[in-house]
């Protein structure tokens, strides 16, 4: 299995993939406005940068500027998974399997 460098340094650049549970599902991109809803009222509580976004069918891939003193990023992804997924069972019933896989990849970003 891979080693993943997480940062733990504040203020971090940050490359994610998400993938979600159900592989080959368009999920993602057929509900794209309750990914944009969930990510935009996790940076109002919890503020980062967005430097790159990318959604495909199922998963996603992005690069975020963490904050200065604030390197808490599963913090955030958590956030944004919840309310995706809560969203989700509003507009239908709910879900008989996670939505998402366990867990996420994240890379420090250098800057070339």
């Amino acid at each position: 299995m891979p080693e993943y460098v997480r940062p733990k340094v504040s203020g971090a650049r940050v490359f994610f993939t998400l993938c979600l549970a159900a592989r080959g599902s368009d999920l993602l991109v057929r509900e794209i406005d309750c990914l944009r809803r969930a990510v935009a009222q996790t940076r109002v509580e919890r503020p980062f940068g967005i430097k790159a976004w990318v959604v495909l069918p199922d998963h996603l891939h992005c690069v975020w500027q963490l904050p200065v003193g604030d390197g808490d990023f599963a913090l955030r992804w958590g956030a944004i998974k919840a309310r995706f997924s809560m969203g989700m069972r509003r507009a239908r019933t709910r879900p008989r399997h996670n939505r998402w896989e366990l867990r996420r990849r994240g890379h420090g970003a250098h800057e070339q």
